[in-house]
């Protein structure tokens, strides 16, 4: 992590860090993923899925904004209740990690201005490993063996994998429905000998 801050060039060393990343297939069942760790490792009870529900189709920027912008209002909203009922939302990260490169940052950058929000914030794009900043043109490259890369591709992978397996839990429960599922008064028994 002392690495990851200087290489970053990070004020502190980032022992909170959420990473956020999208999975759908051509538009349907579009999901969102915010993984969270402390200390360098997965702190998983306060990983969070997001069922994206105001965008239409096939759009990971309007996707990606939907759910970064529902996460930080949920923090400032939770950092303006009294101290007693604040929760796990409330908990800044001192880094975050949205997986692609320049177009989602900017939509990081974008939703982190609008709420008034100074959390430092970059994208990782999967193809080369470069990291893209918010105010440089040109992305950087880590050395392939440092310490720094392995935690910032192990947060990314971990995003990408919890949003993949929530994607195929609503594809295959949205398989699985019937009709008749959305008729009043029929449940699991009932269903079954309708079907029979």
């Amino acid at each position: 992590l002392q690495e990851l801050q200087e290489v970053l060039g990070l004020d502190d060393a980032p022992l909170r860090i959420e990473s956020f990343d999208i999975s759908h297939v051509q538009g349907s069942d579009v999901v969102g993923s915010m993984v969270v760790f402390e200390d360098g490792l997965p702190k998983r009870a306060d990983y969070r899925r997001f069922e994206i529900k105001g965008v239409p189709g096939q759009d990971d920027f309007a996707s990606m904004e939907e759910m970064l912008t529902r996460r930080f209002s949920r923090l400032l909203k939770e950092k303006a209740e009294p101290p007693g009922g604040r929760r796990r939302f409330s908990y800044p990260p001192a880094l975050v990690v949205v997986d692609g490169g320049r177009g989602q940052l900017s939509v990081a950058t974008r939703v982190l201005e609008d709420l008034g929000l100074h959390i430092p914030h970059i994208g990782l794009a999967k193809r080369l490993e470069e990291i893209y900043f918010p105010d440089r043109p040109d992305p950087l490259s880590i050395a392939r063996g440092s310490e720094a890369l392995f935690v910032l591709q192990h947060i990314r992978d971990e995003a990408h994998r919890f949003a993949i397996t929530y994607h195929r839990q609503r594809r295959d429960r949205r398989a699985l429905s019937s009709p008749l599922d959305e008729i009043p008064g029929v449940g699991p028994s009932r269903k079954r000998a309708l079907m029979k």
